[in-house]
């Protein structure tokens, strides 16, 4: 099996700066995103840090030497020293990050998340998201008191319950199973599913073509305000013929929602 992947990052409309940050290491099978809170010199630096320190660790280890402990430790550190930084850096201000890895190995993928930044899986034309979101709302749908669809609406829908660097103790959620061929994944902060719908996003990815359903993804959420920041990656399981013809560049139409 081989994974190409395609990501892209954009401040939005309204942001002044972007507290996103991605990573990108297909030939150890490792994609990130995180999403930065705390707003400038704080957000930015927090969501970067994630990255930086998740790069530092996996940086030199070989595809047989990365397991789910060794990114879950990544964010334990990131969380102490970002639980550190608030305190001699921000007076006090909390500086933290959403963040959702997808780490691919042999025939089986993870996802290890905190917060609302989403996993989501294509599979068989059918689309659906595979991590669950660490929210207030989220919460109150578990519970029974709100639907489903009004979540988005809700005036509490915002208000995340974990994120790296916000408490001492950091628990990281982790989804495994196995992989089929023709998967696509998609990661993205929250900037992207506030302007488009899971449904749109299914019909987006159906063509395969993960370049221009990116691309698609991204002019659907601008063309839309994009109140917040907006990171996507995209990553396609692919066979090795595929990849030696370059699946990829396909000449299929991709719909842009306005």
């Amino acid at each position: 099996m081989f994974q190409s992947s395609h990501a892209q990052t954009h401040r939005g409309t309204v942001r002044k700066i972007n507290e996103d940050a991605f990573l990108e290491r297909p030939t150890q099978g490792i994609w990130v995103v995180a999403d930065g809170m705390g707003g400038h010199a704080a957000g930015d630096v927090a969501s970067q840090l994630v990255i930086d320190t998740i790069l530092k660790k996996i940086e030199y280890l070989s595809p047989d030497q990365i397991n789910t402990t060794v990114l879950v430790q990544s964010l334990k550190e990131s969380n102490a020293i970002l639980q550190q930084m608030s305190k001699t850096q921000f007076a006090g201000k909390v500086a933290g990050s959403t963040v959702v890895i997808l780490w691919i190995k042999d025939e089986n993928y993870h996802l290890l998340w905190v917060g609302d930044s989403r996993g989501y899986l294509l599979r068989h034309g059918v689309l659906q998201q595979v991590t669950k979101d660490h929210s207030q709302v989220n919460d109150m749908i578990d519970e029974g008191v709100i639907l489903a669809e009004d979540a988005e609406s809700h005036p509490l829908a915002n208000v995340i319950t974990r994120a790296v660097g916000v408490d001492t103790e950091l628990n990281v959620d982790i989804k495994s199973d196995r992989l089929v061929l023709g998967d696509v994944f998609l990661l993205c902060s929250d900037g992207l599913n506030k302007e488009v719908s899971d449904k749109e996003i299914e019909k987006v990815l159906q063509p395969g073509n993960i370049i221009d359903a990116g691309m698609a993804l991204m002019h659907a959420s601008l063309v839309r305000n994009a109140r917040d920041n907006v990171t996507c990656i995209l990553v396609k399981n692919k066979n090795d013929v595929e990849h030696s013809i370059d699946g990829d560049n396909s000449d299929a139409t991709i719909p842009l929602f306005i």
